[in-house]
């Protein structure tokens, strides 16, 4: 065994029970699998013991590989934990609570059956990580449950709950019991006798399913192919599968195997892996006291009930936490919650939300009169317009009401924390959560520390972040902070790039090639290019030198303004959001152009992508010389989750790290010289580029 004790061996009433212990989710970390080997063979030798029982620890089953050990060389085991299990003379139920992901869901699938509680989910989701089951799953799950099914949860990576997995066959019984392991024991003993054991690999009757259905892998990749674009790893997951059906068991493992190589060290890979690390790691703090006590948030308040206030509610009540909302006047807080109501039902229209469950989220959010009604809650969350002026009268509202402890934050995507802060009597309390539009749907949660700003304040912000499933990140406080900050070099040269002569629909082709959902001038039809036209007046009122983009600010004072109106960068059929290219575009860009004395020319695709993302690039180093982000790796996350940009390249910094510091300077520096000032180069990226250092490992110059 492990001195570690990673693994476990009880013998108990003629059972023996095996334990992962390896917290937090008992990953297959070296040293398990050989453990759980140990113990198979422990239980075989010896006659006392009649069945086997594998259970997790803790608050999991086996969650899953360890990821840090994929793309490094792993010891080669001497018998694997698949066919240590599946070989057993006594038969092995896996009992499951918690998480039984990836690997671990494949060493349940390699033993006799398989016990959970009701509470349990299941899945296979390397396809997230730019990988594959790579442990047998790809041809162990179709012959349990049959390949149309299994296809469809290997290729997308979902998360099946225990009553769906039952009811597939993955699950012989989901136990009501709140013991999991007295239950499991006792099925243990009620199955000891049977035989043959039945092993998933001996099952054939599922795969025929495919006799009836012989175009469903065909049709599968055809369904993705949108989705699933400039990717490897969906495809190979129905390879594999569609190997299931036409292969015998040992041969479908060995494509399974061959094909998982291809991608362990693929570009695609490497960035989601990165992904999935900087997501987490964006939720630290460092040098955070482990035992730091912070306020728990229970309930909240929402002070604005328009479209970005109503999606905050909304937010807190899809999670199951109370939320009080209120606004200037009752008209305006009713039509407030009729848009939430009206989007609850879209939702239950298109069967992605049951009536009962809107009608139980709409009972958590409360419509009060005046602000002495939510001086009770937890925290409170101001939503109302991006102007200083409505923000601080709000606040010093809001600083009388609110009780003692109570977290005050600011919905703000570029103002001022510190000036917000300074009208209350507890600026220690104030920090920014912006949330990003609309605010039922985005992940990111911008955490914006203002100077006065406590660590706990911070923490409970970022814990309540994740309590209604957002991502959370910290920035500093300065205009923009790091995720709207960052982009505006992106915003700027998009449009600049139109007045010397660029297509907007060429520009917004090259990004969705890139792999953005959409292009960023239809986005901006979509969001409303009043949005912007506000934000850019706010600059430049506050920056003699700030640059105007006439071309927008031109059609927004046409009444351009997006799919609202039927025009913007685009023009829209009345019912229809395609977007169609317009002659009357071209007209302002040409007589923009003309007064700016700007020659048109012809771009190629990499001189856009590099144009719209390399400024962008130096305006991040020059955030992290500011202090103002904690790691380059939370400027990846912002760009993932608020942005859209592409997960399997990494993000921003990571898709820098691909082309190399140095180049990225001898370009930046190029651009200076012909553009100006704009371009000038970070001192950071600088040194970046005569270090040979990657960007995803620049660190800050100075503290937050």
């Amino acid at each position: 065994m492990d001195d570690k004790q990673l693994v476990r061996l009880d013998i108990e009433d003629g059972v023996g029970v095996i334990t992962v212990d390896n917290p937090p989710m008992n990953a297959l970390s070296p040293g398990v699998p050989e453990g759980i080997v140990a113990a198979v063979d422990q239980c075989n030798a010896d006659p006392a013991v009649q069945a086997v029982v594998l259970i997790g620890a803790g608050r999991s089953f086996i969650a899953g590989a360890d990821i840090r050990q994929f793309g490094k060389p792993r010891p080669v085991l001497k018998r694997r934990t698949y066919d240590a299990l599946e070989e057993s003379t006594k038969p092995v139920v896996a009992a499951i609570h918690g998480f039984a992901l990836g690997g671990g869901l494949e060493n349940a699938l390699a033993c006799h059956y398989r016990v959970a509680v009701a509470s349990a989910k299941v899945g296979l989701p390397e396809v997230l990580i730019g990988l594959l089951p790579g442990g047998g799953g790809t041809q162990r799950l179709p012959r349990l449950i049959g390949p149309k099914a299994a296809l469809e949860m290997i290729a997308t990576g979902r998360h099946v709950p225990a009553a769906e997995a039952k009811a597939l066959g993955i699950l012989d019984a989901v136990v009501g019991g709140t013991d999991l392991r007295k239950e499991a024991i006792a099925f243990a003993k009620g199955v000891a006798a049977r035989r043959p054991l039945p092993r998933v690999r001996d099952k054939t009757d599922r795969i025929a399913e495919v006799d009836a259905d012989p175009g469903m892998f065909d049709a599968m990749r055809k369904s993705i192919a949108k989705s699933a674009r400039n990717r490897t790893a969906p495809f190979h997951c129905i390879a594999c599968v569609e190997a299931a059906t036409r292969q015998p068991f040992e041969e479908g493992l060995a494509t399974e195997r061959r094909l998982f190589g291809e991608l362990e060290n693929a570009e695609e890979s490497r960035a989601l892996r990165y992904a999935f690390f900087s997501e987490r790691e964006a939720a630290k703090i460092p040098g955070l006291p482990a035992d730091l006590a912070f306020p728990r948030i229970k309930t909240v308040a929402v002070v604005g009930a328009g479209t970005m206030g109503g999606g905050i509610a909304m937010s807190c009540a899809d999670y199951g936490i109370p939320v009080k909302i209120l606004d200037a006047t009752r008209e305006v807080l009713d039509k407030g919650m009729q848009r939430i109501r009206d989007n609850y039902a879209v939702s239950v229209k298109r069967g992605s939300l049951s009536q009962a469950d809107m009608d139980k989220r709409l009972a958590l959010i409360e419509p009060v009169d005046g602000f002495e009604a939510i001086g009770q809650c937890d925290a409170v969350i101001e939503a109302a317009f991006e102007e200083m002026p409505v923000k601080k009268d709000l606040f010093l509202k809001i600083d009388a009401v609110m009780k003692p402890g109570a977290l005050l934050l600011t919905n703000t995507s570029a103002l001022d924390i510190d000036e917000i802060a300074s009208v209350t009597r507890r600026p220690q309390d104030v920090a920014g959560a912006h949330f990003f539009s609309p605010a039922n749907v985005m992940k990111l949660l911008e955490v914006v520390k203002g100077d006065k700003t406590t660590q706990q304040v911070l923490a409970a912000t970022l814990k309540l972040g994740r309590d209604i499933g957002k991502i959370g990140a910290v920035a500093g406080n300065c205009d923009g902070f790091i995720a709207n900050r960052s982009r505006g070099p992106f915003n700027t040269e998009m449009v600049l790039m139109v007045e010397e002569g660029a297509l907007p629909q060429h520009i917004d082709k090259v990004m969705v090639d890139f792999g953005y959902p959409m292009g960023p001038f239809a986005v901006g039809d979509l969001a409303g290019l009043d949005i912007s036209y506000a934000a850019r007046k706010r600059r430049a009122a506050a920056d003699p030198s700030y640059r105007k983009l006439l071309v927008p600010d031109r059609l927004v004072e046409m009444g351009r303004k997006g799919q609202k109106t039927g025009a913007g960068w685009y023009r829209y059929e009345k019912g229809d959001r395609t977007p169609h290219p317009d002659p009357e575009v071209s007209r302002v860009v040409a007589e923009v152009a003309r007064e700016l004395g700007v020659a048109q020319r012809s771009f190629t695709d990499t001189e856009i992508l590099n144009r719209l993302l390399m400024g962008s690039v130096n305006e991040a180093c020059k955030i992290l010389e500011e202090g103002k982000a904690l790691r380059a790796s939370d400027i990846d996350v912002m760009w993932l989750y608020g942005f859209g940009f592409p997960r399997y390249r990494g993000g921003l910094m990571f898709w820098a790290d691909g082309i190399g510091s140095k180049a990225v300077y001898e370009q930046v520096c190029e651009w200076h010289e012909r553009y100006g000032a704009r371009w000038a180069p970070s001192a950071l990226l600088r040194e970046l580029a005569q270090t040979g250092t990657a960007f995803r490992e620049a660190a800050p110059k100075r503290a937050m």
